[in-house]
């Protein structure tokens, strides 16, 4: 780390602790050349997530666009906001914690319905036939079809 003061490239540490949001290490450091001291500042650095939208074009990561798009498939049902703030969370820790930075729509699509099933089984039926743009009632139907299929293998067990 240069020190701002004579441009020395060596420094040492005296202190190091975390800051009140315990986002970043702040770091008093002390010249070894000129004896000043200083302060610097360590945060992680975050690539950002791209989308890959159905066009191939791409866009940041928005968690607010996510969110959004979950609350309106929650509308009038009995779901907290907090709930989904946590659903959103976990897709987000999912997306962070794989290796790839560009994660296609269809993947956070499929995460957001995972979430949404495990929430309420109607906002996640608004949400799948928005997201997987159900062409007619047939395959509508064959949606909710195997929902109950799987709800009565689950109640079997």
């Amino acid at each position: 780390m240069k020190c701002p003061f004579c441009g020395e490239a060596d420094s040492k540490v005296i202190d190091s602790r975390p800051t009140e949001d315990g986002e970043k290490i702040r770091r008093r450091r002390e010249c070894l050349a000129c004896k000043k001291r200083f302060t610097t500042y360590e945060v992680v650095e975050t690539v950002p997530l791209m989308v890959v939208k159905k066009d191939r074009s791409r866009e940041a990561f928005d968690r607010q666009k996510l969110l959004g798009g979950m609350l309106r498939a929650c509308e009038k049902r009995p779901v907290s906001y907090k709930m989904l703030e946590n659903a959103v969370d976990n897709i987000e820790q999912k997306l962070l914690s794989s290796y790839d930075r560009e994660i296609p729509t269809a993947y956070i699509g499929e995460l957001a319905m995972t979430e949404l099933k495990k929430i309420d089984e109607v906002a996640y039926v608004r949400f799948a036939s928005v997201y997987r743009q159900f062409s007619d009632l047939n395959t509508f139907m064959d949606e909710l079809k195997e929902m109950l299929d799987n709800r009565s293998k689950n109640s079997e067990k």
